[in-house]
């Protein structure tokens, strides 16, 4: 008899095992691909064995948090794998963060050391930061060092504007000065059950940024458990379309970590633009191609626009994460292009994947799918959440698995009311069908999801109510049927006072990264309050929606 998907035992080892391993295997294999320059899985090894000891040299070891302000490059790569080999924790940092975002979590999570570029949109953020606080280290990463000899000439000449004027600073390491110290082994005696790789900021439901404790153990679990999902045989071909940040938790996993697992060519992208997507797959034919649903909205768009001419039967496993994915929007992908795209669901806390459609079973219509292996998902009453409710109820989805964090970075107080009984309380409300699908039907919390990103209001709330014309302010989200959600601002200006959308968008573009930007601003002499005089969210969503016919 098969054993449920509860009942499976995942097996869990430090990340650093993962490339290890494939280096070992498959050494002579190309591991990355930035724009057309290849890295083999001996040379990717070898470039993190010498980097892990270039950290050590730093003081790196257990205890020490170092930040990644990347984009996907192999400096991303290579460092993520070098930190954790040194016995370090990796802090994910948002690239397009303003520098105010950047303190407050460099703060949180103490970092002492952060990894960047020599590109101006990067370092000029981050170079006021240091020696300030916890912050007493920068390693510099030169962007024309992981081009081609042709677009590395190309960028001096026609983007030497991009590049930052790095100060000379004993404080400031170059990633050439890194890599020379030698080569290190891993740290011995590792408990990937309880050393922590990786802290993962999310607002989850409340916009109060905290610091998701992932450890080793959770990290690999996910992964061997994503393995299982997709449970494809061993090949030499496999390759990974990386269009999802790395620095985003549903990137790092299945895309970066789930790519090495399977020795797959990593094939990274900067950033996401569709035609260069478009132009990679044609060019590199990838094998698995993870994104969010506005990066299948997007390509949709641009393969009908395309004519049908494009290919993509190199393809054989899609996955949506980060946010819920339209039928239509599913249906179209697949009928355009011919390959399977199911959609999955979890939260940063989960590593980031609690369940997912099978790839080879039924891809079941509004379902996030069933629970990975070594996964239980429950149903706690809204009311009491200490009582499971009867099958078939709705109730507050909570989640069991080794992927589920160890808590929160030094909030044991909201960590406390995020556990309960060793389960993971979502915040969203579901149910399971007769045959085991989750189906999500409601979120408890006000989160707008943007583009696969959690855009939390209370954060937009407080940048608003910081201009001194604002003298009232409530974001909500609202439907876009791009992003899926985009946040639209409500406010009242101050007796007195003059401001228009323009002069308040002027202004929070120094206070907020572009994500959280309001999509809409709209100006009111009152705002809508409650009985017992909160603003009245549901009353404005109420609102917005009735002029497109839905209801809350």
């Amino acid at each position: 008899m098969a054993k449920k998907p509860s009942e499976i035992q995942i097996p869990i080892k430090p990340i650093y095992s993962l490339l290890d391993e494939a280096v070992a295997k498959r050494g002579q294999k190309p591991a990355l691909d930035f724009l057309g320059r290849q890295w083999s899985y001996q040379r990717l090894g070898e470039f993190v064995d010498r980097a892990a000891a270039g950290f050590r040299a730093l003081g790196v070891k257990r205890d020490v948090r170092v930040g990644l302000h990347l984009p996907n490059t192999p400096y991303y790569v290579i460092c993520y794998f070098a930190i954790l080999k040194a016995g370090g924790t990796v802090v994910n940092f948002n690239p397009l963060y303003v520098e105010r975002e950047l303190a407050q979590q460099i703060k949180d999570s103490d970092t002492s050391i952060m990894v960047t570029m020599d590109l101006d949109a990067l370092y000029s953020k981050l170079s006021p930061l240091l020696g300030k606080g916890s912050l007493q280290k920068l390693v510099v990463c030169k962007m024309t060092q992981i081009l081609s000899p042709t677009k590395s000439l190309l960028f001096k000449v026609f983007k030497r504007k991009d590049l930052a004027k790095v100060a000379s600073d004993a404080r400031v390491i170059g990633f050439e000065q890194l890599i020379k110290t030698g080569t290190i082994q891993a740290p011995a005696g590792i408990d990937p059950k309880t050393e922590i790789a990786v802290l993962q900021y999310t607002g989850g439901t409340t916009g109060v940024p905290k610091g998701a404790v992932l450890t080793h153990g959770n990290l690999t679990a996910n992964v061997e458990q994503l393995r299982l999902l997709v449970n494809a045989p061993d090949r030499d071909d496999e390759s990974m379309m990386c269009a999802l940040p790395f620095f985003h938790v549903f990137g790092m996993t299945v895309a970066m970590l789930l790519g090495v697992r399977f020795n797959a060519e990593l094939i990274l992208l900067p950033r996401f633009e569709v035609e260069q997507v478009l132009k990679t797959m044609q060019k590199k034919r990838p094998t698995m191609f993870p994104g969010v649903p506005t990066i299948y909205i997007a390509l949709n768009r641009a393969i009908k626009a395309h004519g049908g001419k494009l290919k993509f039967d190199s393809i054989r496993y899609c996955i949506s994460g980060g946010a819920p994915l339209p039928l239509e929007v599913q249906q179209e992908f697949m009928q355009l292009t011919g390959c399977k795209l199911v959609e999955g669901y979890g939260l940063s806390e989960t590593s980031p994947v609690a369940t997912c459609n099978p790839f080879d079973g039924e891809n079941r219509e509004g379902s996030i799918g069933l629970p990975l292996a070594g996964t239980v998902i429950e149903f706690h009453s809204l009311d009491d959440p200490r009582k499971l409710v009867k099958q078939g109820e709705r109730g507050e989805v909570c989640v069991r698995g080794p992927q589920v964090m160890a808590g929160y970075w030094h909030q044991p107080e909201a960590t406390k009311d995020v556990m309960i009984d060793g389960a993971l309380r979502t915040g969203d409300v579901g149910y399971a069908d007769p045959d085991g699908y989750i189906h999500i039907v409601d979120r408890v919390k006000d989160l707008i999801i943007c583009s696969g990103y959690n855009v939390y209001p209370r954060v937009i709330e407080d940048a608003l109510y910081s201009h001194p014309a604002v003298a009232e302010a409530v974001v909500i989200g609202i439907p876009d049927a791009y992003r899926g959600q985009s946040p639209k601002a409500f406010v009242k200006i101050k007796d007195g006072k003059k401001l228009t959308a323009e002069m308040l968008k002027t202004y929070l573009a120094t206070q907020l990264s572009k994500i959280e930007m309001p999509h809409e601003i709209e100006f009111r002499s009152e705002l809508p309050r409650t009985l017992i005089g909160k603003f009245s969210k549901k009353a404005l969503l109420e609102e917005e929606l009735a002029k497109t016919g839905r209801r809350v």
